[in-house]
């Protein structure tokens, strides 16, 4: 991962090769700017949560790949979707209360339109921290967000 003096990142040209440490840096450091925006009622969405969850993103990832063996594909195009939500939804934000439930909705919409095979709703829940009841309204609204739109 390279670095300008500008603060720019940018992913290796082999993206695929791309360790989750990168991935999570980007995440963190747009987490960090959006944790300074005022969040306004209007900007509530489903993948609030009411407070920030004690696990770090790193470890949530680690987790999520330990238990559902995701593809990296699946963990790389969570950026793509990032940028693709808020496209769609200009009052959304990725912060420390939307982004691991933004990551587990990501990861199991990803997976079942990317891989082969991929886990059920019960174990992302699980390995999550949430309902699977949540994460099938997540999962939802995440499809809706992006129009069914699952690819780059």
């Amino acid at each position: 991962m390279e670095s300008s003096t500008s603060g720019k990142v940018e992913l290796p040209t082999a993206f695929e090769e791309t360790h989750i440490d990168h991935l999570v840096d980007l995440i963190d450091r747009l987490m960090a700017h959006n944790d300074r925006i005022p969040l306004s009622p209007e900007s509530l969405t489903r993948f609030h949560s009411r407070s920030t969850p004690s696990i770090s993103v790193l470890d949530y990832l680690k987790r999520i790949v330990k238990f559902t063996n995701v593809e990296k594909s699946c963990l790389l195009i969570t950026l793509h979707y990032i940028d693709q939500i808020c496209a769609r939804m200009p009052l959304f934000t990725l912060s420390s209360l939307t982004c691991h439930r933004f990551i587990i909705a990501s990861i199991t919409v990803s997976s079942k339109g990317l891989c082969d095979t991929f886990c059920t709703n019960n174990l992302y829940a699980k390995v999550g921290g949430i309902s699977v009841t949540e994460l099938n309204i997540l999962e939802r609204e995440f499809l809706s967000v992006i129009d069914w739109r699952l690819l780059a």
